[in-house]
């Protein structure tokens, strides 16, 4: 996740040279088609971009969520090592398979990257966000869960995974590195605390 995620906000998309509100993500500033083609027109033919090599916009979805042992107040975290080697914790989460729905998806994703199996006990909201990756730009919306775990052990057996570690919900909003994650724990918080 990266920095400027919202979460359960809807994003709009613009359409090339249409304006936008400065606070949605992903808006880009209105551009004048004539400024971009006379720029292009300055250029020695073939220094032009074409349309062909615009990075092209794709969206994605995955599922995930906070997995919590009910008997003891902890829950499921991940670790990963970011680009400058630092150990970033986050909710287990992955892309949802063609066929699933994200509840199953979530579920699957947390049984792969943590061990422990799980089930669904409410949705907590979607986070969604922008990066750039090879040639695309990518949407991506992220679907999260609240799961009670029900089984498994505690493993970092998947390879996208550096460390996993049964955190007490208390102490998560520290361990968590993106702050709309520490969001969503609040909101759990809450919903357990109400069907307690």
């Amino acid at each position: 996740m990266t920095r400027g995620a919202r979460v359960t906000a809807p994003l709009r998309r613009l359409a090339h040279g249409q304006g936008g509100d400065a606070d949605t993500i992903g808006a880009m500033p209105a551009r004048s088609r004539k400024s971009s083609r006379d720029k292009d027109a300055r250029k020695a033919p073939g220094q032009g971009k074409s349309r062909s090599t615009r990075m092209r916009t794709v969206a994605e979805t995955s599922a995930g969520g906070l997995v919590v042992d009910t008997e003891t107040g902890r829950a499921a975290v991940i670790g990963r090592l970011d680009r400058r080697g630092r150990l970033l914790w986050s909710l287990p989460k992955g892309h949802v398979e063609d066929g699933e729905t994200a509840e199953q998806a979530a579920v699957r994703e947390v049984a792969e990257e943590t061990g422990i199996d799980s089930a669904v006990m409410a949705a907590l909201g979607s986070i969604d966000y922008w990066f750039v990756a090879e040639d695309r730009r990518v949407h991506k919306t992220v679907h999260h869960f609240l799961l009670r775990a029900v089984g498994g052990e505690l493993s970092d057996a998947d390879v996208e995974v550096t460390e996993v570690a049964w955190v007490a919900l208390a102490d998560l909003p520290a361990r968590l590195a993106y702050a709309d994650e520490r969001r969503l724990v609040q909101r759990a918080t809450t919903i357990l605390a109400d069907s307690a």
